[in-house]
């Protein structure tokens, strides 16, 4: 569960300059994407201007494409352009380890309405937020809005709380309703984020992976493998991406270290019927009198 964050706080700034950093990149990010340029020029442009605004990565750039939901984002050695295509940029940013979490997406496919379906329910769910207010009353109001548009959410994808160098702890924010859910209070960090689709809503694991995450402590007996683990440290738990990492062996150590259960790798997620996906989301906290969303 995230700690309670109190406005005024050294805390709270920083969520908050994160939150400005983000807002900044990912517009700036989202105006590069056209048919054409391609993934890695995108996803490196915003990773360095975050760099620039005097921030960190939190995660690297998820660039998921048409039937992609999340977990997607370019090689090292990526040409991939964009072409006619539904393009989902998610970006991370961390001041201190204090994260914010900002997803927008852009349309190149003709498909506009299913944007409008994920920008209104985030819009009606934030719209919801206050201290008490239980995250399956805000997955329900998702789901409505959602399904009016004639459209499905991805029901096994959600929303999230994030703490200090943490991107995903409590609470879960689902994108359908339940009965069951947490109840939110004042200095909560929340991300909503709905995902739309027009397939019947849920996703499945690609075989594509190119973000990595340390998942636990160990040792493994291969010299390079070890020493890859000691330069994983730099960013403190936090998910990076095989193309930041120096050395030609780098991938061959990712992989003895996954075996050994000490990183873990995210694949690609898909959307099951191979269909569109559309997703928007912003970071807010919780305030007595409702929320600020340090994203928007």
């Amino acid at each position: 569960m995230t700690d309670s964050v109190t406005v005024g706080s050294d805390a709270y700034e920083q969520y908050v300059e994160a939150g400005d950093i983000l807002t900044t990149v990912l517009s700036e990010a989202a105006d590069r994407v056209t048919v054409g340029a391609t993934h890695l020029e995108v996803a490196s442009f915003a990773e360095e201007r975050i760099r620039e605004l005097g921030g960190e990565p939190a995660f690297p750039v998820n660039i998921s494409v048409n039937e992609e939901a999340s977990h997607a984002a370019p090689g090292a050695d990526d040409d991939t352009e964009f072409g006619e295509d539904m393009v989902c940029l998610d970006v991370g940013v961390h001041v201190d380890g204090h994260i914010a979490d900002a997803a927008t997406t852009v349309d190149l496919s003709g498909t506009p309405e299913l944007v409008e379906a994920a920008e209104e329910s985030l819009a009606a769910a934030i719209d919801m937020v206050e201290p008490g207010v239980q995250t399956g009353a805000l997955g329900a109001e998702i789901q409505d809005v959602v399904e009016a548009y004639g459209y499905n959410p991805v029901v096994n994808l959600t929303g999230h709380g994030m703490d200090v160098f943490d991107a995903h702890t409590g609470p879960t924010v689902p994108n359908r309703g339940v009965d069951s859910g947490a109840e939110l209070a004042v200095g909560d960090v929340v991300a909503i984020e709905p995902f739309v689709t027009t397939g019947t809503g849920k996703v499945t694991e690609g075989a594509a992976t190119e973000i990595y995450e340390v998942v636990s402590s160990g040792t493994v007996r291969d010299r390079r493998a070890r020493q890859l683990l000691d330069d994983l440290e730099q960013f403190d738990g936090l998910p990076f991406a095989a193309r930041w990492l120096d050395g030609a062996r780098a991938e061959m150590s990712l992989t003895r270290l996954e075996r050994a259960d000490i990183v873990r790798s995210y694949p690609v997620l898909k959307e099951a019927d191979g269909e569109l996906v559309g997703q928007d989301e912003h970071t807010l906290i919780v305030t007595e009198d409702g929320c600020e969303v340090v994203t928007a």
